[in-house]
């Protein structure tokens, strides 16, 4: 489904140049669960703001199934990202005055789909993340929880194929971040990829598929789980101490 091959990308910040990305190859199939992991300043939004044809890399070629995206005009490039994938962020990005219903109807309306077809899908959209009892309030009116929820539907109403997740519970509490996390993974059982961008250690290890960057590069990937893992690892570990 994704292919990048040897993806650079420099920002100037201040006068000077900063290299988001390294030679960054990566290929994901479709329906995987990844997490991208790393400190601060690695790289990890750069790569999925890339991913999602939201930048264009310096160097370097990404196709998305077989379409070379670096040689795509931006009004192309706009139109296969609003048709395959979808953007759920740390920050909600709700619109204030509008209900949860027409925030999730929006870019069906801006697609130009009739109202019949958006008031149905919307409406599943909502049952499917909880939330059909919330449909006319609007966002001062609903939890942190529930805003997340919300802009979860508002990224799956047009059906993509690809989910990619930016801290989606840095904002929330343990709890609300646990209900988030049920939709999202229900969401990948259901065919859809699921990439998330995480400093949450916990959040990161449910993934099965696990990348960590360092300085713009993909230091480490690798599949299973992360946990069972660093039990082996430390069980390993305590045997060759109780032999010493």
């Amino acid at each position: 489904m994704i292919k990048l091959q040897e993806i650079n990308k420099t920002y100037q910040v201040g006068g000077s140049p900063l290299r988001a990305l390294c030679d960054v190859s990566l290929q994901i199939a479709s329906g995987e669960y990844l997490s991208v992991m790393g400190p601060s300043g690695s790289g990890k939004s750069t790569l999925l703001n890339m991913i999602g044809l939201l930048d264009r890399p310096d160097s370097g070629r990404y196709w998305f199934d077989t379409v070379a995206t670096e040689e795509l005009s931006e009004e192309r490039r706009a139109r296969l990202r609003g048709e395959n994938i979808g953007f759920i962020f740390q920050q909600f990005h709700l619109i204030n005055r509008l209900s949860a219903f027409e925030n999730i109807e929006l870019p069906m309306m801006l697609a130009g789909h009739p109202l019949k077809q958006r008031r149905n899908t919307v409406a599943d959209v909502l049952a499917m993340v909880g939330l059909s009892a919330r449909a006319s309030h609007k966002p001062n009116q609903l939890s942190g929880g529930q805003l997340q929820r919300v802009a979860i539907a508002r990224a799956i109403v047009m059906r993509p194929r690809l989910l990619l997740a930016d801290e989606p519970t840095g904002n929330l509490d343990s709890h609300s971040g646990g209900e988030v996390v049920d939709v999202l993974e229900k969401l990948n059982q259901d065919g859809i990829t699921l990439i998330v961008v995480t400093h949450d250690q916990t959040l990161g290890d449910r993934a099965k598929r696990h990348i960590r960057m360092v300085d713009g590069r993909i230091h480490s990937d690798h599949s299973g789980d992360t946990r069972s893992q660093q039990r082996v690892e430390k069980r390993g570990k305590n045997s060759v101490d109780e032999t010493d």
